[in-house]
């Protein structure tokens, strides 16, 4: 029996699978998603007050699609003799989807095991847990970019907030579109901005910026960037500044392995490169487990076809910033802006339970956008 194994257990590869089952149907094709935790972390949901709400037990998603989920940790991959290692058992495959995700790239500095997070689950629990209960809180955030503002904004309803971004403006990666309006948000919430500078050692009690000037603090928040996973490292194959897989509209990287998500770079729409978030993991993934598994069954590929890019950023209490394009212009804020964010949170959460629903959502590669 041929067999596509899967590698991750975020969006990517969770849609990977459920895109494989359904172009196997009743046929003869084993599907194996290997990824050591039980739950699918819904990440963009980790800045919310509830981290709870972002794990979503993968028993219930792979259970009635009839996908294996083996609970292990990939250490690695042999290309060439066509297997993984995780946890000591080795797992042949005749098709492999890397969707592996991505890590934050944590910074060399003093201090640095005081940093908080919100990348992973245990890493926001552990942030909600130290501020539980307290009012007046200072909390410093380092790295103005998507998830820092959410972080930020989000805590400023309980506490001071400095946000702190070694570019000299916010939202660098954003571009000058959202900037504005961001900026007001920031204003009336009272986040506090420390630009052109960047934290250089965490002490016990607060942050020192790297010109010399110290801010005492309850948390330090880390949210500088992310990286593809360790494990493209031994895929053959060309790579970006990210460290992600170069890969063909099919998002085949080369021969039998395919990959997906934030270890990935693929073509989207205008020419544009795909960019480390869920609108883009989430149809790269259902791309990649179809075309994985029609190779084998002999079914016709599909391309990977995107949506056109939006993005959404979440500023607490003062709403949201929603923008269309690669230029990003702004099309709602405020109350709208966030009503349109919480949509998307609602949207990301996959169905469970039933099979023909999960199925046929495996089939819709490119999912609207709502406005």
């Amino acid at each position: 029996m041929s067999h596509v194994v899967i590698v991750g257990g975020g969006f990517a590869g969770v849609w990977s699978a459920a895109a494989a089952a359904r172009v196997r149907g009743s046929g003869d094709l084993r599907v194996t998603l290997i990824a050591p935790g039980a739950d699918l972390v819904l990440r963009p949901r980790l800045y919310e007050p509830d981290p709870e709400r972002a794990a979503v037990a993968l028993k219930r998603f792979l259970g009635p699609i009839g996908v294996e989920h083996f609970r292990a940790a990939v250490q690695d991959i042999d290309v060439d003799a066509h297997r993984v290692i995780a946890d000591g058992e080795t797992i042949g495959y005749d098709r492999l989807v890397l969707a592996a995700g991505s890590r934050l790239v944590r910074p060399a500095i003093p201090g640095a095991d005081r940093l908080f997070d919100v990348d992973t689950l245990d890493g926001a629990r552990r942030l909600r847990g130290h501020l539980r209960g307290r009012d007046g809180y200072t909390a410093v955030v380092v790295g103005a970019g998507f998830a820092g503002l959410e972080v930020a904004t989000e805590l400023a309803g309980r506490g001071r907030v400095i946000l702190v971004e070694q570019a000299g403006e916010v939202g660098p990666d954003l571009g000058p579109g959202p900037r504005p309006a961001i900026e007001v948000a920031l204003d009336r919430l009272g986040v506090e901005r420390r630009l052109g500078t960047t934290v250089t050692e965490v002490e016990e009690n607060g942050a020192v910026l790297a010109d010399g000037s110290s801010i005492p603090a309850d948390a330090v928040i880390w949210t500088g960037g992310l990286r593809a996973n360790p494990l493209t490292a031994q895929i053959p194959g060309d790579r970006d500044r990210l460290g992600r897989l170069i890969v063909d509209a099919h998002l085949r990287v080369d021969g039998d392995v395919f990959a997906a998500g934030d270890v990935a770079a693929a073509r989207a729409d205008e020419g544009r490169w795909t960019v480390q978030s869920c609108q883009h993991a989430t149809p790269m993934g259902k791309t990649a487990g179809h075309n994985a598994a029609a190779d084998l069954l002999g079914v016709p590929p599909v391309d990977f076809a995107p949506a056109p890019y939006v993005t959404d950023v979440d500023l607490g209490a003062a709403g949201a910033v929603y923008t269309r394009g690669w230029d990003r212009l702004i099309a709602l804020t405020g109350p709208e802006g966030q009503w349109v964010k919480r949509w998307i949170m609602d949207v990301i959460h996959p169905p469970l339970d039933d099979a023909p629903t999960i199925l046929a959502h495996a089939g819709v590669i490119t999912t609207p956008v709502p406005f």
